[in-house]
């Protein structure tokens, strides 16, 4: 039997809305668990946009995903978030003393006083190559995340795809890897201009091989996988030998589970009152794209507020008799403590 760990609050989702949760909790004295299917923190911001810039974000004029996610870390080292990466939530059920029984993917298991569901617009999926029976060789010489780069390193290995992931891990194996080949099914790449340019440069000088295309076909041999069938346009095909196949076609959102967990969904988004941001679920809170209501805008920006706000209402559904005062970082010297800085003298 299981001891599942007791915690007064589990956020699911560790893109910026679910790091900014930890650090609003984390003012209120609140210690938070962070789970996420991905396999590092950022959500989104690291998935799908790492190198490119932001402009909405207030007071920083620009920067980028990767760098956002950074500073949202070193925001919440005072509270010391314990991170469980890797793992979907599978199983979210409210039990006869109020609290929250969590369990993951990974067979790990919470009780939690409260929930904050920041998951975005779900649990992110890497899209598959559709080929018959491709699916064998998965994590084998198919890969669609890189764990271990090393493992590739004097290997002949092919990438798919068009945008950041794939360009950054064709310039990364360029000088690595035996032979590089990048596959994508039209000559208009979305990553980031200099990784495009710098791909150009080495496909000029020869150290990588361009194919506009898709994949239709493979072969193998004696259970291996040894050589794909790339077919352009215009149904001319190109035989390319490789030892590995690494696929980087972006993430599907999906709802999975959350669709399952009692709550009330509409546009498969969960739906909140405006003041708590509580689901229908008291103790179940939602912020960021996830959510719902009037007027509801998905910018990162407004999952900030809706944290605010819903750190506000947990510590009051947590200490109910307990008049919950706000207070300010710059003149708080609790706050202050908390966040473990001295305070501003002024002359």
């Amino acid at each position: 039997m299981y001891s599942p760990t007791e915690a007064d609050a589990v956020i699911i989702g560790a893109g910026p809305v679910g790091l900014f949760q930890v650090f609003e909790l984390g003012l209120l004295e609140i210690k938070a668990h962070v789970i996420d299917s991905l396999p590092v923190v950022g959500g989104q911001c690291i998935e799908l946009y790492p190198d490119k810039p932001i402009y909405d974000i207030p007071a920083i004029p620009v920067c980028t995903g990767r760098e956002l996610t950074n500073n949202l870390l070193k925001q919440i080292e005072p509270f010391s978030p314990q991170f469980h990466l890797g793992q979907e939530v599978t199983q979210l059920e409210k039990q006869a003393d109020g609290r929250i029984l969590i369990g993951t993917s990974q067979n790990l298991h919470f009780l939690a006083k409260t929930v904050f569901i920041a998951a975005g617009v779900g649990a992110f999926q890497p899209r598959l190559l559709n080929l018959e029976g491709i699916e064998a060789f998965v994590d084998k010489q198919v890969f669609y995340r890189v764990k271990y780069p090393e493992r590739f390193i004097g290997k002949r290995i092919v990438i798919c795809g068009g945008g950041d992931s794939a360009l950054d891990w064709v310039l990364y194996f360029a000088d690595r890897a035996a032979s590089v080949t990048l596959i994508h099914r039209r000559d208009d790449f979305k990553g980031a201009p200099q990784s495009i340019a710098k791909m150009r440069e080495l496909c000029a000088a020869g150290k990588i091989q361009l194919l506009i295309g898709q994949i239709t076909d493979y072969k193998t041999q004696e259970d291996q996988l040894t050589e794909i069938t790339v077919t352009d346009i215009d149904g001319n095909t190109k035989i390319v030998s490789l030892d590995d196949l690494l696929i980087f076609f972006g993430l599907s959102p999906k709802l999975g589970p959350i669709a399952q967990w009692g709550l009330d969904i509409d546009r498969k988004q969960l739906m909140v009152d405006t003041e708590k941001f509580q689901t229908s679920i008291p103790g179940i809170y939602a912020v960021g794209d996830i959510n719902l209501y009037p007027g509801k805008k998905k910018l990162i920006l407004s999952g900030f507020h809706e944290a605010a706000l819903a750190a506000f209402a947990a510590a009051a559904y947590l200490n109910p008799e307990k008049q919950i005062q706000l207070q300010y970082t710059t003149t708080s010297p609790k706050l202050h403590k908390a966040l473990g800085v001295k305070p501003a003298t002024f002359e």
